[in-house]
């Protein structure tokens, strides 16, 4: 079958992606049907008579492609988010980037009619637990990234919005490059990671340690990191056990190939 011309769209790239880290199982969809009839991935026939679905050579350049392009888009924000996640997996902790959260907000007291709690979403650059079986020992951790000292002061002036990274965590961690603030200027509670030189080639030091505080994970954090795929680094194994795969069709830009690809 001659390849059909066909511009790829965001959901076959990430398509693409899940395929090379996949068992190969076919999902049997219209994106499916796309990428087979464009050229990008092939149907094969096993021993057993069962199919698998695999990229072909064009795919795998297609992929690339995307890839080097997301790299080369990223901004200092998220070279320096990529550095702490692959810190954090080093040190053994199992690693999501860019969650949507949502965390409970206690009253202000201040405020008339605050009575009762309310609700947000979260966000945080870097959110990690320890590889651990037992719940009490999982020590869930926020770290929000900041490249720039306007940004940094603008989040300050947001006491909700550090509650709710609070309310997730057990510890919440500032990351900064140096210079950008000094430790006195971030409330304590708040620990602080410094990046010293540039984000692909400097190194990261604990200026502070958070404050402990015990928390366990509420099940809607749970449902949202049971459909949310960890970060992964090189080293790690690039093709997933079937049961490990999650649905990747939602994902909002071709740059995320750069997580996707195990690569910071």
């Amino acid at each position: 079958m001659k390849p059909r011309p066909m511009k790829p769209r965001r959901t076959h790239l990430t398509r693409l992606m899940a395929i090379w880290r996949s068992a190969g199982w076919p999902w049997r969809d219209g994106i499916e049907l796309d990428l087979v009839a464009a050229g990008w991935a092939t149907l094969t026939a096993g021993t057993g008579g069962h199919e698998t679905v695999r990229l072909t050579d064009a795919g795998i350049r297609l992929v690339a492609d995307a890839r080097q392009r997301g790299q080369r888009a990223l901004s200092a924000h998220d070279q320096l988010a990529a550095k702490m996640a692959a810190h954090l997996v080093a040190a053994g902790r199992v690693v999501w980037c860019e969650l949507s959260l949502r965390a409970r907000i206690a009253p202000d007291e201040a405020l008339p009619g605050q009575g009762k709690a309310s609700w947000r979403m979260a966000r945080p650059d870097v959110f990690s637990v320890r590889r651990t079986t037992v719940e009490n020992y999982l020590q869930p951790m926020v770290h929000e990234v900041k490249v720039s000292r306007a940004d940094l002061l603008s989040d300050l002036r947001h006491a909700a919005k550090r509650e709710a990274y609070q309310w997730l965590s057990c510890e919440t961690y500032y990351v900064l490059p140096a210079g950008v603030a000094e430790p006195e200027e971030i409330p304590e509670a708040f620990g602080i990671w410094l990046l010293n030189g540039a984000a692909d080639t400097g190194t990261l030091t604990l200026a502070r340690t958070a404050r402990h505080t015990p928390c366990q994970l509420p099940f809607s954090v749970w449902m949202a990191l049971a459909q949310a795929a960890p970060t992964r680094m090189d080293g790690e194994p690039a093709q997933m056990d079937l049961a490990d795969l999650e649905d990747l069709t939602d994902l909002a830009d071709p740059a995320d190939l750069a997580d996707l690809a195990n690569d910071p």
